[in-house]
């Protein structure tokens, strides 16, 4: 039975983990530069059309107005929020009371038992 010893020296291990961690590093920073730089407009342009859009400025956009939506239902939903975010919060009194407990006696965070104990 042979055995085949591979003597590999620390510091060339210590070196081909450095290059690789670079490689992976630089590797990385090329991929997101080269996404961004060309992913991006190509995605914004498949979007452009599916959608089928073209570009529309604000004035052209019409707002659809709900004639059932009146005042008061406005000021009921008001009037709803403000009472469940009124009872969310309690009413303390802020005044903070600390009282000193007593411990029992532990040997564990007594000093006589040190660790240089002579005899």
């Amino acid at each position: 039975m042979t055995q085949i010893l591979l003597y590999t020296d620390t510091i060339s291990e210590g070196y081909v983990i450095l290059i690789t961690g670079l490689l992976i590093v630089f590797g990385a920073l090329v991929t997101l530069a080269l996404f961004f730089n060309y992913g991006l407009p190509l995605m914004l342009y498949v979007y452009k059309i599916i959608t089928k859009g073209k570009d529309k400025k604000i004035s052209e956009i019409k707002v659809k107005g709900d004639s059932g939506f009146t005042g008061e239902i406005s000021a009921v939903i008001g009037a709803a929020v403000h009472m469940y975010l009124s009872e969310q919060h309690d009413n303390e009194s802020g005044i903070l009371t600390i009282k000193q407990v007593k411990k029992a006696y532990s040997p564990w965070s007594s000093k006589i038992y040190g660790i240089q104990n002579r005899l």
